[in-house]
């Protein structure tokens, strides 16, 4: 199964109890005898960059006549299959491929999904995207921008806007509602934060909650079920567009640095040939006039993105959370 370790405490539990949900067998690959970097046993990095190489034996090379494609579930993926469609008809054309959307529920479903053979292409979570790295054989080559080449969001703890609480200093004593244990937002950088700038640790200081998504952190807040939560607010806003939570009844205490968005890859074993014509769709999407424009409305198109620098920082946020990656 998955295994990734987090500080002591029931931050650590709820991270153990995600962990075990994901059961996955063992491939020959885990016998080879190769620089694996922070990989898996299962995979190797020759090149150092950080992610898995493509088997050196191409009967290991899954080319498949149906493309699964998956959006990380930060919401309800319901809200996103419609969303996807015309990106799914784009990439089967340019592939030649039928290619189908598959709602994974979880973002262990998600990565379970990959590691196991049954998902050839996802946008996984920002949080996320290291574990996917290591433990299923994930290779991000791509994240949406604006058109002038920028990126981003931010970390952002809200509250309900009649709160007395002002400052992320006022949680202590109080409580905090995160997303899930792997979520950068929604539980890593809040976790890194509020320990380095605040001195305050979850269950020492406050008492914290796991919501399982963004979007029932917000909603959450908005309805007073959390006295606070730490969510991304990239999703945040594309709430408040869709006019699914009021923005008056929420209020922001803090905003971090800005992180790296989801990222969007390929299964490592792949065929190189399905591998470039997959890159190509997502570098020739046409923005303009697409349900993606209408949801995303800050993007205009995909850029390339590379593992090991783009997410340094996310890496770094895990180092300090005292998170190690060690896949069975």
């Amino acid at each position: 199964m998955l295994k990734f370790r987090f500080v002591p405490g029931l931050l650590a539990a709820a991270a153990l109890a995600w962990a075990g949900l994901v059961a996955v067998p063992v491939t020959a690959n885990a016998a080879e005898d190769c620089p694996r970097s922070f990989l898996d046993e299962r995979y190797c990095d020759r090149d150092g960059n950080l992610t898995a190489d493509l088997p050196l034996n191409e009967d290991e090379w899954v080319d498949p006549d149906t493309i699964i494609f998956s959006y990380t579930p930060v919401e309800d993926p319901a809200v996103y299959q419609k969303v996807w469609d015309g990106f799914i008809q784009h990439m089967a054309e340019v592939t030649g491929r039928k290619v189908v959307f598959f709602p994974v529920q979880s973002y262990a479903a998600q990565y379970e999904a990959m590691r196991s053979g049954r998902l050839h292409v996802a946008g996984v979570n920002t949080g996320g995207n290291p574990i996917a790295v290591a433990c299923a054989g994930f290779v991000p080559f791509a994240m949406m921008a604006s058109a002038d080449g920028s990126f981003g969001y931010e970390m952002e703890i809200i509250v309900p806007a009649d709160s007395s609480i002002t400052s992320p200093a006022d949680l202590k004593g109080g409580s905090l509602a995160f997303t899930s244990p792997t979520s950068n937002s929604g539980f890593k950088a809040p976790s890194a934060i509020l320990r380095s700038e605040f001195g305050l640790e979850a269950d020492k200081d406050f008492k914290a909650a796991f919501s399982g998504k963004h979007d029932n952190s917000v909603l959450g807040v908005a309805n007073k079920d959390y006295e606070a939560a730490a969510v991304a607010n990239s999703v945040l806003n594309r709430m408040i567009d869709r006019e699914v939570v009021d923005p008056a009844k929420l209020r922001s205490i803090y905003k971090s640095q800005t992180f790296p968005t989801t990222g969007y890859g390929h299964a490592h074993n792949l065929h190189p040939t399905v591998v470039a014509k997959i890159k190509q769709a997502f570098f020739t999407f046409p923005w303009a006039g697409s349900d993606l424009q209408a949801e995303f409305k800050k993007e205009g198109k995909f850029v390339a993105i590379y593992h090991k620098q783009d997410w340094d920082i996310i890496r770094k946020i895990d180092k300090a959370n005292g998170v190690s990656y060690g896949c069975k």
